[in-house]
């Protein structure tokens, strides 16, 4: 059904958006020097580096698209492995349905991003410590720093969700629990050391600090306020995130956390009973899940693609405590859930197909056609608000209006100043007039079929 729904939903949006075209063109210029336009160094180089591999293979879109989609079907596979362990293979495949039925989830799918990747390493990282405290199984730590570190270098936003996994992992099995492993953690911290030192010392080089670019990806936040990112996951929390269905059950394993709370707190079971056990990782997935939203909301701008982790999580949770209170019925009632979910995988398709995608998808179709005239067999230079996809498409370096007033412009290369009838980002006549400095020009005009109008092509002679 992943791969269904990937590939239906590639006709529907085959051109890269924004976020899309900045990692597929630092691939890129790792491939054939071509420029990065858009790229930040504050961008994590795990994703261009797959990409790298995918164009080696076939250099276009679509090569880049089927790593979002391995990324997809990895971390599908990874919440199946996971929950199968906590639960049963037959609840891991309601869980699994549940997720990809959800609107947050599957608008992502067929898009080259790292968010649906990392999530899937960080639920082994979670998975890793709960089995370190349940089974006692040392290697689990030992495992621990390699995929934190694979994470983080995919998508550098995980600190906060690291953040949140450690401080639940501490409140929900006590720091006593974890004293108990400290040679293993000293390990772990010795490896993630080691492994993020390459990233402090360029930060260091760029920035003047080590946590530099991490810094700099937070600032990146478009945030009205401090806390907006918050206030916004409480308004779309849970519908938003995981559909109708996946709403309900996400709604059923928050209650599931605050009864196991409860029990703890009333209660002194046994050490190592099995009731303990579980109330012990319900509190500790819940907590991961409640904490990681708190902090990635007040550390950056509000998107349901940032998080993934809450939603698997409580999804978990909520089709155990389904499945608990049913009883008897279980099997049914799940049953009936997971082919709810099927259905419903298939009708939010419709919704991002013909709902959430059509908006990138017409601003394309202004910037592609742009993009695609103003190819040049030599250096070339496009200023506009759009830069990574005029970049993507056009195989120029492109820049932003407040990025060319601070440079030089570059010699023996063609530059063209790109305005949009209804573009972002554009000077006024007046402060154009200051870009062109006097120099020689050619005008003209491209109509394009986009959400943006047409765009006037200045080009300096």
């Amino acid at each position: 059904m992943a791969v269904g729904a990937w590939s239906w939903l590639q006709d529907r949006e085959p051109h890269f958006a924004h976020e899309e075209a900045v990692y597929a063109n630092k691939a890129r210029s790792w491939l054939d020097d071509t420029p990065d336009a858009g790229w930040g160094l504050y961008r994590p180089i795990g994703l261009p580096a797959l990409g790298r591999l995918a164009l080696t293979l076939h250099n276009d879109v679509g090569a880049l698209r089927v790593v979002a989609l391995l990324l997809s079907l990895f971390t599908l596979t990874t919440v199946y492995l996971v929950a199968a362990q906590w639960m049963s293979r037959r609840r891991a495949v309601v869980v699994v349905l549940l997720l990809l039925s959800g609107l947050g989830f599957l608008r992502r799918v067929p898009e080259f991003l790292n968010d649906i990747g990392s999530t899937g390493l960080l639920l082994i990282v979670v998975f890793l410590l709960v089995r370190a405290q349940e089974k006692r199984h040392s290697r689990a730590l030992l495992v621990f720093p390699f995929v934190v570190l694979a994470a983080f270098y995919l998508r550098y936003g995980i600190v906060g969700n690291m953040l949140a996994i450690t401080l639940a992992a501490v409140l929900a099995y006590g720091p006593r629990a974890w004293g108990a492993e400290r040679r293993r953690i000293a390990f772990a911290a010795i490896v993630l050391g080691v492994g993020l030192l390459p990233h402090f010392i360029y930060a260091f080089e760029k920035t003047g600090s080590p946590l530099g670019l991490i810094l700099w990806a937070t600032d990146q936040a478009e945030r009205t306020f401090i806390g907006d990112g918050l206030l916004y996951y409480i308004a779309i929390f849970p519908y938003r995130l995981a559909g109708d269905l996946g709403a309900i059950v996400m709604a059923a394993g928050l209650v599931a956390v605050f009864a196991a709370v409860r029990r703890v707190r009333r209660f002194r079971q046994g050490n190592g009973s099995d009731r303990q056990v579980d109330d012990r990782r319900t509190i500790f997935l819940g907590t991961t899940a409640v904490l990681t939203c708190v902090i990635l909301g007040f550390a950056t701008d509000g998107e349901p693609r940032f998080i993934y982790l809450p939603v698997i999580l409580l999804t978990i949770l909520g089709v155990t405590a389904i499945a608990n209170r049913v009883g008897p019925w279980a099997s049914p009632v799940l049953l009936s859930i997971a082919l709810l979910a099927a259905v419903t995988t298939l009708a939010t398709m419709q919704v991002v197909g013909h709902g959430a995608m059509p908006g990138p998808e017409r601003l394309g179709d202004s910037t592609r056609p742009v993009a695609q005239q103003l190819a040049s067999d030599g250096p070339c230079l496009i200023v506009t608000g759009y830069e990574p996809e005029m970049g993507w498409y056009s195989g120029c370096d492109a820049v932003t209006y407040s990025q060319f007033r601070k440079m030089t412009p570059p010699a023996d290369t063609a530059i063209h100043f790109v305005l949009f009838e209804r573009g972002r980002l554009q000077p006024g006549r007046t402060a154009l007039k200051r870009l062109i400095d006097g120099r020689e020009t050619s005008v003209r005009t491209i109509c394009t079929s986009g959400s943006v109008g047409d765009a006037t092509v200045i080009t300096l002679r």
